[in-house]
């Protein structure tokens, strides 16, 4: 009779282990899944941006509902695209056997986000995403131009070590029918390195520009749409010195060269100008910066502004009414366009971007802090650079006003200023979209990577930033100068300019261990 004793005993124990594990998991607090905040709110989006220079300009935003009625853009499986003479025999081939496979949208599909590293990893899909397809300039030359040596050899676009142009993605909305991807958040935000790896989120080092230029020259846009396209990007109606005074009576081939003239690391993005366009910004160590773009455009007070500019810069504020001029009314912009005919990123993508993006961490420095650099950061600290790039984040996270500037008197209570002006040249935040009169401080860390140099990257490397021959009159510019210049005066921020040829070799190798 002991067996059924010995049963009862043993179904007895295993009842009570279980209701033990059972309890135990019951008590383990589960990982809350994160709120994710609304990407537009009325109230926020109205205090979002610093003001335009002559603020008749400034935005006047699209509402929430508009905003929301604006469908989710899907975003498909990609596959990288490969330089002329490194693609894996029968890719293309391969490519067009392939499903269409949604990857995230709102109808259902979504990567697993259970954990902040998948949330993380659900991000890099979203930088990687490309949002337009074909050529930059709206027409196509070919259907598959990368594949061209023509083209990566005209427009100089750099090839990875893996063979990849990773600025590139391709796209299969439709089996049999392979697309290049372009526009995504990586194609302006992917460095490929000397020794050819690739660095996500840092200043780009693909030749926007010149590939725009290529698109324009070989796809023979008509004359009139290239310069209704030249204005969306760039009109400021309201100012009486135009950024492209003479659009009307530029050619299509004028425009692709003034695009030539400007060199990877600068991007004459959309509200800025092919004539002062910005330096690319390193997205690495951006969760610690108070102001967005080169002019300080838009504030970050936490990751839902990340999320807005992301927002706005991937189409949000061509909606906008800029003084009655809006961008995607092309080629009229009188109107605002009705919400189907756009697309946007879902609350979701862009808090899973803003949390890749915060993510972000730099390469390892081959710059050690020898004595050569310990001496170089005394003369950092005796220069007083500490003001403005204050350690550690070498940035006080301020905005100077450029000169011709008055600063209004409640941006004194309303921002972070520093009521100094550098003298650099005043153009780029005085006469576009993206003009607020200002220039951000910008951090230091990170130079040792990074080029092209001043708020329009006209020094390629720090060197040339610190040669005193800069600021005369038949300076050449290393990086940027403007189109149909032989040479350019690069003048302003004369710090630095006047010390030693050995304290400035000394300074350049402290701040490259940043």
């Amino acid at each position: 009779m002991w067996v059924p004793k010995y049963v009862a005993l043993l179904a007895f124990l295993l009842v009570s282990l279980r209701s033990g594990i059972q309890d135990t998991q019951a008590q383990k607090p589960r990982r809350a899944a994160p709120a994710i905040p609304k990407t537009w709110d009325d109230e926020a989006i109205a205090t979002l941006e610093v003001p335009l220079a002559n603020p008749i300009g400034s935005p006047k935003h699209v509402s929430a509902d508009y905003y929301y009625r604006i469908p989710v853009r899907p975003i498909y499986k990609s596959y990288p695209v490969y330089a002329p003479g490194h693609e894996p025999q029968g890719y293309l081939d391969w490519l067009k056997q392939q499903e269409s496979e949604v990857v995230w949208d709102d109808s259902g599909h979504q990567p697993q986000v259970k954990t902040e590293a998948d949330w993380i990893r659900a991000g890099e899909i979203v930088f990687d995403a490309p949002i337009g397809y074909g050529g930059l300039a709206g027409g196509e030359p070919s259907d598959l131009y990368v594949r061209e040596t023509q083209f990566v050899r005209e427009t100089g676009t750099p090839v990875a070590r893996d063979g990849t142009l990773p600025f590139f993605r391709y796209v299969v909305e439709k089996k049999g029918e392979v697309r290049i991807g372009i526009l995504s958040c990586g194609m302006c935000h992917t460095r490929v390195m000397p020794d050819g790896s690739i660095l996500k989120g840092a200043q780009g080092s693909v030749p926007f520009d010149r590939v725009f230029a290529h698109h324009w020259i070989h796809s023979h846009p008509k004359l009139d749409e290239a310069r209704a396209l030249e204005r969306s990007l760039f009109a400021a109606p309201w100012i009486r010195s135009e950024p492209l005074p003479a659009l009307d009576r530029q050619s299509v081939e004028e425009i692709a060269r003034i695009h030539v003239a400007i060199p990877p690391g600068v991007v004459a993005r959309h509200r800025s100008s092919s004539l002062f366009p910005p330096q690319v910004p390193d997205l690495i160590g951006v969760k610690d910066r108070k102001y967005l773009d080169r002019t300080g455009l838009q504030q970050q007070r936490s990751i839902v502004d990340l999320m807005r500019y992301a927002a706005l810069n991937q189409g949000a504020d061509d909606l906008a009414s800029f003084d009655g001029f809006i961008p995607a009314d092309f080629p009229d912009f009188k109107k605002l366009p009705s919400p189907e005919t756009q697309t946007r990123y879902s609350d979701e993508q862009l808090y899973a971007l803003g949390l890749y993006i915060y993510s972000l961490q730099p390469p390892p420095n081959p710059h050690k802090f020898d004595a050569l650099a310990q001496r170089g950061q005394k003369i950092f600290q005796s220069e007083n650079c500490v003001i403005c790039h204050t350690p550690p984040l070498y940035t006080n996270n301020k905005l100077t006003p450029a000169e011709g500037f008055t600063v209004p008197e409640d941006h004194l209570q309303k921002y972070d200023i520093l009521p100094i002006s550098v003298g650099t040249d005043p153009n780029l935040t005085l006469k576009t979209r993206r003009g607020t009169g200002y220039y951000k401080v910008p951090s230091l860390k990170g130079v040792w990577y990074r080029s092209m140099f001043g708020h329009s990257g006209w020094c390629a490397t720090l060197e040339d930033w610190f040669d005193p021959r800069r600021t005369r009159d038949d300076y050449v510019p290393t990086g940027f100068k403007p189109y149909g210049a032989k040479t350019y005066a690069v003048k302003g921020h004369p710090f630095g300019l006047t010390l030693s040829e050995d304290d400035r070799k000394a300074l350049i190798a402290f701040l490259k261990t940043l």
